[in-house]
């Protein structure tokens, strides 16, 4: 079994002298994530790429104490990821948990550290249930939630006149919640929610799915997938057909690497909505620069964001001048987001991060210069705009 123990958790800085405001002496991070299964390519690694660069940026100390990170992999289990976690928080003494790629986990995991009185940021989890029923007041949902997802990619598509929509949801919190997402959001505009089916997460072969799909009549077939499940079934609607009889996917979580796998020759004009694009503007080309250089590639959405994260943590606790918890929340919320990836971005009383989002599309293979030229941003939707409104959350923070 993979864990922080296998992933050999790492301290990256020697100690030295510290005060008395970092509690044991030093400022602990833990990055938990999918390391080795259908998400690894997404999250995994890059996050530990990313969270490394930020503590680096930040000058490897804070309250003079060092900055220390350890990772693992939740190999989208729940118990598995609480294992983890409730050892970091025991044993380990971690001040903070980022990632949390696994929605099921992100819950289970954002309860816990509400217990033990730590921080948790979700990065790549997508369910609105950490700023709605299971929110708390140690949680951030960092990067992107489902309603944003969904209310992104479902308007542009009502728009264009594809109303009667089907699902194909992954069978857990984060596919479920992407499908009442998607599902509110058709409904809300005019349209039609002809069925729905659910997967097993990591499922190879869709076509049973896509044969429901097609019989439906629906004009679009919204893919509540993600990570490998994404990539396949994209790929079989093209090799059944699906595409030349005009059945168009809606990609409700896609990322870089999932386009550059499916091809572009299947991918073009696949339209979905993300939180950063690496080839957006001058800023965001020197981060994926550096990035590339240690990973190989340009970041995707979350490792980007993990950067942001790891660097706005540090800010707070610099700030609160205490690595504890409740003050360092309350200099977070205080502190805008300012970096490559964010503008004037902001954390609500529920936890939720408000900042803009893209609409993007998948460029034709004719448009693409070299090999990760791959999408193209068609809208931004603002911040205010692209999360659910706050009058409408069912946390309890916000409806005092």
């Amino acid at each position: 079994m993979l864990a922080s123990g296998g992933l050999a958790a790492a301290a990256i800085w020697p100690a030295g002298r510290v005060l008395a405001q970092a509690s044991d002496n030093v400022v602990k991070i833990g990055v938990l994530d999918d390391m080795s299964g259908v998400f690894a390519d997404q999250q995994g690694m890059g996050d530990v790429v990313a969270a490394r660069m930020a503590i680096e940026d930040f000058g490897g100390r804070v309250l003079g104490a060092p900055v220390e990170l350890v990772f693992g992999d939740l190999q989208n289990r729940p118990d598995v990821g609480m294992g983890i976690a409730r050892r970091w928080y025991d044993q380990e003494k971690v001040d903070a948990i980022f990632g949390l790629g696994n929605s099921a986990v992100a819950l289970a995991v954002q309860q816990l550290t509400r217990e033990k009185d730590r921080i948790n940021i979700s990065v790549a989890a997508g369910t609105t249930e950490l700023t709605g029923r299971g929110c708390t007041p140690n949680g951030v949902h960092w990067t992107y939630d489902n309603y944003a997802l969904a209310r992104g990619t479902v308007s542009a598509m009502v728009a264009e006149g594809k109303r009667r929509w089907y699902f194909i949801t992954s069978d857990y919190a984060f596919g479920h919640s992407l499908e009442a997402n998607g599902t509110e959001a058709v409904r809300k505009l005019g349209g039609e929610v002809l069925g729905s089916t659910r997967a097993p997460l990591n499922e190879s072969d869709f076509s049973a799915h896509l044969l429901r799909a097609a019989q439906s009549g629906a004009q679009v077939v919204g893919l509540a997938v993600a990570g490998n499940d994404l990539i396949n079934a994209v790929k079989q609607m093209g090799e059944f057909g699906l595409l030349r009889r005009g059945i168009q996917p809606a990609a409700l979580l896609c990322l870089l690497t999932n386009v550059r796998a499916i091809g572009l020759q299947t991918a073009q004009g696949l339209i979905f909505t993300e939180a950063y694009y690496w080839d957006q503007n001058d800023e965001t080309r020197a981060f994926a620069t550096r990035f590339a250089r240690l990973h190989g590639r340009p970041p995707t959405m979350f490792q980007a964001s993990m950067w942001g994260a790891v660097t706005h943590y540090l800010k707070g606790v610099q700030a609160a001048g205490t690595d504890a918890a409740g003050a360092v929340m309350a200099k977070m919320r205080e502190l805008p987001i300012n970096d490559f990836m964010t503008r004037n971005g902001r954390i609500r009383e529920d936890g939720r991060v408000i900042r803009d989002m893209y609409l993007m599309r998948a460029k034709r293979p004719a448009d693409s210069r070299s090999e990760w030229d791959l999408l193209e941003v068609v809208q931004t939707i603002p911040g205010d705009q692209a999360f659910r409104p706050a009058g409408e959350s069912e946390c309890p923070a916000l409806r005092r």
